[in-house]
Order: structure tokens, then C-alpha cells, then sequence
């Protein structure tokens, strides 16, 4: 009977790993389409290495490489691959948890760090540093995905505000703007999504812990059966 279910724990371990790792590759993909078609270092300079698809590349290697580990060790009943596979889930979810826990703790900084980020962003946009051609594409698409203008309001843009902060066609008098920032448009848009991304991080937090559950599980019973290093 213990055999049957360990057998059950062994193969439903590889099966969500395969799962876990499908899902890794996609994301990896998907991060490599958002760098080649979407770039948001016009929008923000300094924070350009942590934009969206830099964060999906990351997150997609790290889950194809684990879930991996995870596949391999039950599959072959390997101790080696097992521990690893246990120990990185392990340091993985506290690096969640503490990064969560900075968030809450340096929201303002956050804050402030994002807002100028975008008003350097903001000038490069406006032809007074380098090329803006590509620059004005993304701020842009911001705009109107957002219905904002300028970091603030439409005066950030001074004389020359952009087509993209149109309310109606720009070509009807009067021309009516947008009156909220795209700051404040992000920063709402995070907050609504603020209990989605709690929730999201504690279901992570518990297939984590499950996982590392099943892997000390099959670590023990391989151990007592002196398999230790099957390949």
C-alpha cells in the first residue's frame, strides 16, 4: 500500500513539473516576443532592465530550470536532483516573500523612483536627448491604453502636446486633453490589481511548499531504501 502511494506521489510529481515546465517555456517565449515587439526603456531609462519582458525572461528560465530539476529527480528517484530541487523552491519562496515585504515597507520610495524615472523619459520623448521617433511610439501606445497625459497632466508636454492625449479627434475644436497623468493611471492600475497580485503570490507561496513536501517525501523513502544516487 505505502509503495502504491509513493509510486502515485512519484508520478503526480513528474506530471506537475512537466506541467510547471510547459509553462516556464511559455513564458519565456512570451518575455522574448514583448522585448522584440515592445520596448519600455523610452518610458522608463533606469528602470529599463526591470520591465516587463526582462522580469518574464527571468521568471521563465527560472521556472523551466526548476520544474526540471524537480521532473529528473522523481523520475529517476535521484537524492541529488531531489534536495536541489527542494532547496531552490525553498530560497525561491524567500525571495517572494521578501520581496513583497519591501514593497509594502518602500511604497513611496517606490513611488518617487517611478516618477522620475518617467519624467527623464518624459524629456527624451520630447526630442531634447536622442532619437525621440522610437520614444514617442511608446509613449503612445501608454496614452491611450491609459486615456492619460504627460507624467502629471498635459502641460508636462509643454506647447507641443501629442495626438495620443486626445480625448476626441484632435482636429475638432476644442481640442479636449486628458486631465489625469499616466502616474496616477499606473498607480491605480496597480492598486486595483493590488488583491489579485496578493492572492497570486500565496497560491505561489503553497504549490511551493507542496512541492517541496513531495520532494522531502520521496528524499526520505529513497534514502531508507538505499537508493540514494540511482541513475
Amino acid at each position: 500500500m505505502a509503495q502504491g502511494c509513493l509510486k502515485c506521489l512519484k508520478y503526480t510529481m513528474c506530471f506537475a513539473n512537466f506541467l510547471c515546465f510547459m509553462c516556464g517555456v511559455a513564458v519565456l517565449s512570451f518575455g522574448v516576443y514583448m522585448m522584440v515587439t515592445f520596448r519600455m526603456a523610452a518610458l522608463t531609462p533606469t528602470l529599463a532592465s526591470f520591465n516587463t519582458s526582462n522580469m518574464l525572461l527571468i521568471s521563465g528560465i527560472v521556472i523551466t530550470c526548476v520544474s526540471f530539476l524537480g521532473f529528473l529527480g522523481a523520475l529517476k528517484e535521484n537524492r541529488c536532483l531531489l534536495l536541489t530541487f527542494f532547496l531552490l523552491l525553498f530560497l525561491l519562496m524567500l525571495v517572494e516573500l521578501t520581496a513583497a515585504c519591501l514593497l509594502l515597507m518602500y511604497e513611496g520610495e517606490i513611488g518617487n523612483m517611478v516618477k522620475d524615472d518617467l519624467n527623464k523619459g518624459l524629456v527624451k520623448a520630447k526630442g531634447k536627448t536622442g532619437n525621440s521617433t522610437d520614444v514617442m511610439s511608446e509613449w503612445d501606445f501608454l496614452q491611450v491604453k491609459l486615456g492619460c497625459c504627460g507624467v502629471t497632466n498635459q502641460t508636462d508636454w509643454g506647447e507641443k502636446v501629442p495626438d495620443s492625449c486626445c480625448v476626441n479627434n484632435c482636429k475638432t475644436l476644442p481640442v479636449q486633453y486628458s486631465e489625469k497623468g499616466c502616474l496616477d493611471m499606473i498607480r491605480n492600475l496597480f492598486e486595483e490589481n493590488f488583491l489579485t497580485t496578493g492572492i497570486s503570490v500565496i497560491v505561489l507561496c503553497i504549490i511551493e511548499v507542496l512541492g517541496m513536501c513531495f520532494a522531502m517525501t520521496l528524499f526520505c523513502h529513497i534514502s531508507r531504501s538505499g537508493l540514494g544516487y540511482k541513475l
